[in-house]
């Protein structure tokens, strides 16, 4: 699985959060509150994420069974080869034969490289599906923060990282994990022809911009439903 919330994505999160005005009140309005929310831990248990989990293994099922006869086959091959070079570099003479000793290493690690490569190739349509549900489920995560912060009166929403102590009730991952099931109940699984990941239309765009051409507009657009 990719990482969820790689930083530009995050930083989009926080700028959205920040901007909006169901998150900004006067003092003199309202109370100051602070909730806790670990965006990632909701993203994860939302029912879109778990339905496309069970759904992949199904619709992705040639890849995932190929990519595990790949591996097997990968293990199989090595296994020999690693034993021989214990049993070598072990032996007496090792000291003398550190050139081959190093041959079988270099050989090993090859085989190594390339199988992954493969399995990468044979497993990157299972990837990309991913991809495309996270960021369906993402593209709703703001404002399920910001409803679930309205309806609890919750002025400032932090996550987990660099608070030592929070009392339960300023978790505010249920509330956000209901709000954003309710958003977003379940994410298409197969992208379209032709999709890439954010990051890759932002880098696509930056290197069209960097050259002076007009960047390409996304292929797609996420589609909350199946």
């Amino acid at each position: 699985m990719i990482k969820l919330l790689k930083p530009a994505l995050a930083a989009g999160l926080a700028t959205a959060l920040v901007a909006s005005p169901a998150m900004i009140a006067p003092a003199a309005a309202q109370q100051a509150s602070i909730g806790v929310v670990d965006p990632q831990r909701v993203v994860i248990l939302s029912s879109a994420f778990q339905t496309a989990a069970q759904q992949r293994s199904v619709t992705y099922k040639a890849q995932i069974d190929q990519a595990n006869a790949r591996r097997q086959a990968i293990t199989t091959q090595l296994q020999p080869m690693y034993q021989k070079l214990q049993a070598d570099s072990q032996a007496a003479n090792a000291a003398q034969n550190q050139a081959a000793l190093q041959q079988q290493y270099n050989q090993i690690q090859q085989i190594e490289a390339n199988g992954q490569q493969e399995l990468n190739q044979i497993l990157a349509p299972v990837q990309l599906s991913q991809s495309y549900v996270e960021e369906q489920i993402t593209e709703q995560l703001a404002t399920a923060i910001q409803n679930a912060a309205t309806k609890k009166n919750i002025t400032m929403v932090m996550d987990p990282e660099g608070i030592l102590y929070a009392a339960a009730a300023h978790n505010l991952n249920q509330d956000v994990l209901n709000e954003l099931n309710a958003l977003i109940p379940a994410a298409q699984l197969v992208p379209p022809q032709g999709w890439v990941p954010r990051e890759v239309r932002e880098q696509q765009a930056a290197q069209a911009a960097a050259q002076g051409a007009q960047p390409a507009a996304s292929t797609t657009q996420p589609v909350s439903g199946r």
